[in-house]
């Protein structure tokens, strides 16, 4: 999408009963410039975060993976693909390249025969005990454009957001 200075604006000397009135016009573009500013400011924090995680010869979905295990224990494989926001196809094939790699391995439930845990091995926990402080320093680094007190404000107003779009588009599906 295009900023605001590189947004052609159409003008048409027809009725404008169809169209936008000026104030909603302007409530318009503030929401174009939100959506262009966030999406172009989280490239590139995203592209700082995959650069660090590709020189640890991991793809994003594996980092995902090993750190939601890093920090919250085995888990089910398919609450492993929910937490990282992938299908459970997905997950099978993270999980088969990441066991490969003897980063992680497969554990049936002792509770139930249907469920398989992912867990981290000692190679994959050394491997993120080692990398992850690295890591929040790459990010600390690519948001440091803000200050903390802006940090701060900005979590705040994009959780509110976050919440707010993601009941809105709930209501209409």
């Amino acid at each position: 999408m295009l900023d605001k200075s590189e947004r052609l604006h159409h003008t048409d000397d027809t009725d404008h009963a169809d169209h936008a009135n000026h104030a909603d016009r302007s409530q318009i573009e503030t929401a174009l410039d939100l959506y262009v500013v966030l999406s172009r400011a989280s490239t590139w924090v995203e592209a700082h975060a995959i650069r660090d995680i590709r020189s640890y010869d991991l793809n994003p979905t594996e980092f995902g993976i090993l750190e939601a295990l890093y920090h919250k224990g085995p888990l089910p494989l398919q609450q492993l693909g929910e937490k990282v926001l992938i299908s459970s196809g997905n997950i099978t094939y993270a999980v088969d390249k990441l066991e490969q790699k003897c980063l992680l391995a497969r554990k049936p439930s002792q509770h139930d025969r249907r469920v398989i845990y992912a867990e981290l091995t000692p190679q994959g926990g050394d491997l993120l005990a080692s990398i992850f402080p690295k890591h929040e320093l790459v990010i600390q680094q690519a948001v440091s454009g803000l200050s903390r007190e802006e940090q701060l404000e900005a979590t705040r107003l994009l959780k509110k957001l976050g919440v707010y779009a993601q009941e809105s588009y709930e209501k209409l599906t």
